[in-house]
């Protein structure tokens, strides 16, 4: 992943990749009870930028290559959890907002957690040129 010599950019991110985060950002201007009642970012974007901390460096130097697949999978394994766990925290209150059970909030969570998870599997891939790539603090690949 990192060759000799290469060294780590500057960590950045933007929040929820993929327009998920700017999406929201729009939707919260337009829709005033969205923003009211979940704010102007992602409820789960601190999961979103964690998962970016780790996917910015990817494995440690001298990773194998089962070792690196296995740390990927790892960090979106924990972005899912962390999903699930946001949305189990805000069961109990949006469920008495929306007028539905807290199994229904915590299923919705749950779903937007797996999805997150499957775009995460196919788009993060190390070497494909995007910007939000497993180990994309570092020089592309050659």
């Amino acid at each position: 992943m990192n060759e000799t010599g290469s060294e780590l950019a500057a960590f950045t991110t933007d929040g929820c990749s993929g327009g998920l985060s700017i999406g929201w950002q729009y939707l919260a201007v337009q829709v005033k009870s969205v923003r009211a009642t979940h704010g102007e970012r992602p409820p789960w974007e601190a999961c979103c930028i964690e998962h970016d901390r780790l996917y910015h460096a990817a494995a440690p130097a001298g990773s194998s290559p089962e070792e690196g697949f296995m740390a990927r999978k790892q960090a979106d394994e924990e972005l899912r959890s962390c999903v699930v766990d946001t949305g189990f925290d805000r069961a109990t209150t949006l469920s008495n907002d929306y007028d539905v059970s807290i199994e229904t909030v915590e299923g919705l969570y749950t779903t937007i957690a797996d999805l997150m998870y499957r775009a995460v599997r196919v788009g993060g891939v190390p070497c494909s040129g995007l910007p939000w790539r497993w180990g994309y603090g570092w020089p592309a690949c050659k």
